[in-house]
């Protein structure tokens, strides 16, 4: 097949909550690990976590049970050594969790262990919970965004090696150094999930990529890809020196017929979330349909500039609802 989406990278985002692996919790780490070995096997190139002290379903139709969840900076380490072929990445780290400055240190240090594997994600917050449980009144849309900005620059500076001296009103740094510096050069790729115009302004001006997920239609994508190339154009950047990332929620089948058993199977395994949503309305937003079907919609990804598509096979943010669900997307995705 001569296909656009041949020159498109593919990612997995792996299960690393209770709710992640059906019929488990709690999740062990050897089931993560299982789960990522497969993925490097069957021709994912990148692996992702995201990052919260915990998580619950209730906006995605489940339950407000709190599900514990792996670290993500710790567990990308830990799974270093054990799929040494694959990029790592981070969907997005939360920029209140940790200051800037002993972010950029472990990053820098996950990067050595990796042998220089790693693309960081950073993200402004949008689980109330999280600052709830640091002790901390989750702030305006303005300034988790101011803080998020400030954190950028911190990081690139320091992953870049520093020293930094930084003065902001939300970081501070004197002559900070990673040491050990990571092994990328001239340093891993920084990028910032979201979607609004303010974050797209500050991937602009800021930021190496842009990540936003997990349902998204092409015309809606196109809209923000307007707005983006606008705030670089008024810099004076070229808006294809931003590495584009997309999560889109996927499930693929053989067939229709392979593709509605797949789904039905999905659904008994996502209690709640699926519940009276046809296969259909599912296809919205989300890389579904058949082998041919898939292949046809990577396309179009990639035509739009998506440089790594990370699939999640599952109905919420880092399920997987089985995996012969993955080796048949890295079978359709031709990975």
């Amino acid at each position: 097949m001569d296909s656009l989406a041949l020159h498109m990278r593919i990612g997995l985002a792996l299960p690393q909550y209770d709710y992640s692996v059906p019929g488990e919790r709690p999740l062990t780490f050897e089931t993560l690990l299982a789960h990522a070995r497969t993925a490097e096997r069957v021709g994912f190139e990148s692996l992702w976590l995201s990052d919260h002290l915990f998580l619950d379903l209730a906006k995605y139709g489940g339950t407000d049970r709190r599900e514990a969840c792996y670290e993500p900076i710790v567990t990308l380490s830990a799974l270093a050594r054990s799929v040494p072929r694959v990029r790592l990445g981070t969907l997005v780290l939360l920029e209140a969790l940790r200051p800037a400055t002993v972010l950029a240190k472990a990053l820098a240090t996950v990067d050595r262990v990796a042998g220089g594997r790693l693309d960081v994600g950073l993200g402004a917050g949008w689980y109330e919970p999280d600052y709830e449980a640091i002790g901390f009144s989750m702030p305006s849309p303005g300034e988790r965004l101011a803080r998020l900005r400030e954190a950028v620059e911190v990081v690139t500076a320091m992953l870049a090696g520093g020293p930094v001296d930084y003065d902001g009103v939300y970081q501070r740094a004197s002559g900070a150094e990673p040491w050990p510096r990571p092994l990328q050069e001239p340093r891993p790729r920084v990028f910032v999930g979201g979607k609004g115009d303010r974050l797209l302004r500050l991937v602009a001006r800021h930021a190496d990529g842009w990540n936003t997920c997990w349902t998204w239609t092409f015309d809606a994508y196109r809209e923000r890809l307007d707005v983006l190339a606008r705030e670089c154009e008024a810099i004076g950047r070229d808006p294809a020196s931003v590495w584009r990332t997309l999560g889109l929620y996927a499930l693929c089948g053989e067939n229709e017929a392979d593709l509605r058993r797949r789904y039905a199977r999905l659904q008994e395994r996502s209690p709640g979330i699926l519940d009276g949503v046809d296969l259909d309305t599912y296809r919205k937003g989300r890389l579904v349909g058949t082998v041919e079907e898939v292949q046809a919609q990577a396309d179009e990804w990639a035509g739009l500039g998506v440089e790594t598509l990370v699939v999640g096979a599952g109905a919420v943010p880092f399920q997987v609802g089985a995996l012969d669900d993955v080796e048949m997307l890295a079978a359709a995705l031709q990975i």
